[in-house]
C-alpha cells in the first residue's frame, strides 16, 4: 500500500511537469473586464502589456467580442495575451530612430511620446497616405484656461497636449504621416492624473512660442502651411484640441468646430463626431451625447490653415463631471482612441 500512494505521486508529479512545459498550459490568459472608456491599448498598458507589441494578440483571442472597429464593450470581459514579449516579436529587436513625422520602419523610436511610450511597432499600413497637422491649444507662456480640483491646478495646454501626444501615437501605429505643431522636449505621455504646469514648449520645430495670441497662432499656422505645400496631392488634416473654459455648474459634451465653406472638414469632424455618439450610447445609455458639430470661421486655424481643419474643446475645466474625461490617463487615452476611429473613418471614405 506505501509503495503504491508513492508511485502515484510519481506519476502525478510527471503529469505536472509535462502539462507545464506546453505553453497552453503555462502561460494561460488572463481575463479581465473593460471599463467604459476603454480602448485596447489603454486596457494592454493598464495591465503591463505593450500596447502596441500585443495588439494583434489581443485581436486573435477576443474574435467575434469586439465592435465592428475593435472597439470594447464596457463590462465585457476579455482575455489578455501572456504577459513577457509578444508572440513573433524577436527579444533583440533594436527600436529604430525616427521622428514624429513617421517612418516606414516596423518599429520606431519616437523620444517625443517619453520614456514609456517612445518604443512603438507599427501595426498595419492603414492610414499611409494621410498626414496629420496637430495643434494642443496654447502653450509656452500661456497655459490656457486654469481649473481647479481641490488643492491642484490644472492648465488646459498640459491636458491638451498629452490627449494630442497620445492621438500623435495612435495615427502612426497605423502609417500615418504626424506633424506635432506643439512640442515639449521632457513632457511625453503622462499617466498621472495631476499633470505639472510647465511653459518650455516650443513650436514645430524648435521655436519659441510668443506671447501674444495672434503671433503665436500665426507661428504654428505658418509652419502647417508650409508643409501642406510639401505633401501637396495628399489627404491632409489640422486638428486643433483645446479644453473649453465655461462656468462651474455647466458640463458640456466634446463638440467640433469647421470653416462653413469646407465640405472636408465637415465631413471629418462628422465623422469623429459619429464615433463619439455611438460610443457614448454603448458605455452610457442612460445619457445621450449633446456633443455637436457646428460651423466657425471665425477661429484663426480655422480660417487660415489650408489643410482641412476641425477644432475640438475636451470638456469644460472648471466643472467637476466634465473633468474626469482628461483627469484620468485612461480616459485621455479613450479621447484619443475615438478620435483616431473618426479619422480612420474618413480617411477610408475619402
Amino acid at each position: 500500500m506505501v509503495r503504491y500512494f508513492f508511485g502515484l505521486r510519481l506519476v502525478v508529479l510527471f503529469f505536472l511537469l509535462v502539462l507545464a512545459s506546453f505553453p497552453a498550459f503555462s502561460q494561460r490568459a488572463a481575463t479581465v473586464v473593460a471599463r467604459p472608456g476603454d480602448g485596447i491599448h489603454s486596457l494592454l498598458r493598464r495591465h503591463g502589456r505593450s500596447a502596441s507589441g500585443h495588439y494583434q494578440q489581443f485581436l486573435g483571442l477576443n474574435k467575434g467580442r469586439l465592435t465592428r472597429g475593435n472597439g470594447l464593450v464596457a463590462g465585457r470581459s476579455y482575455q489578455l495575451p501572456p504577459q513577457g514579449p509578444p508572440q513573433n516579436q524577436s527579444k533583440k529587436t533594436t527600436p529604430k530612430a525616427a521622428s514624429v513625422a513617421g517612418s516606414s520602419a516596423s518599429v520606431l523610436h519616437v523620444p517625443l511620446f517619453g520614456a514609456g511610450h517612445s518604443r512603438m511597432r507599427v501595426l498595419d499600413r492603414t492610414m499611409r497616405g494621410a498626414v496629420y497637422y496637430l495643434s494642443p491649444g496654447h502653450g509656452g507662456p500661456d497655459p490656457g484656461a486654469v481649473g481647479k480640483y481641490g488643492t491642484h491646478k490644472l492648465a488646459e495646454d498640459e491636458y491638451a497636449y498629452d490627449v494630442t501626444l497620445r492621438l500623435a501615437r495612435v495615427l502612426m501605429e497605423h502609417g500615418a504621416t504626424v506633424y506635432m505643431l506643439v512640442q515639449d522636449p521632457n513632457d511625453g505621455i503622462r499617466d498621472e492624473q495631476f499633470l505639472k504646469i510647465d511653459r518650455d514648449e516650443v513650436t514645430y520645430p524648435r521655436q519659441r512660442i510668443p506671447l501674444n495670441q495672434l503671433a503665436r497662432l500665426r507661428q504654428r499656422i505658418a509652419q502647417a502651411n508650409k508643409l501642406y505645400t510639401r505633401h501637396k496631392g495628399a489627404y491632409q488634416r489640422l486638428l486643433s484640441l483645446h479644453v473649453d473654459s465655461r462656468s462651474q455648474g455647466q458640463k458640456i459634451d466634446v463638440f467640433f468646430y469647421h470653416h462653413a465653406n469646407s465640405a472636408a472638414g465637415l465631413r471629418t469632424a462628422r465623422n469623429i463626431h459619429q464615433v463619439f455618439t455611438s460610443r457614448y450610447a454603448r458605455s452610457q445609455p442612460n445619457r445621450p451625447y449633446s456633443g455637436n458639430v457646428l460651423p466657425r470661421s471665425s477661429l484663426y486655424e480655422v480660417r487660415t490653415s489650408h489643410a482641412p481643419a476641425v477644432f475640438m474643446e475636451l470638456g469644460n475645466i472648471h466643472n467637476a463631471r466634465d473633468q474626469p474625461r482628461f483627469l484620468l490617463p485612461d480616459n485621455r487615452q479613450a479621447l484619443a482612441n475615438w478620435i483616431y476611429e473618426g479619422l480612420q473613418a474618413d480617411f477610408k471614405g475619402r
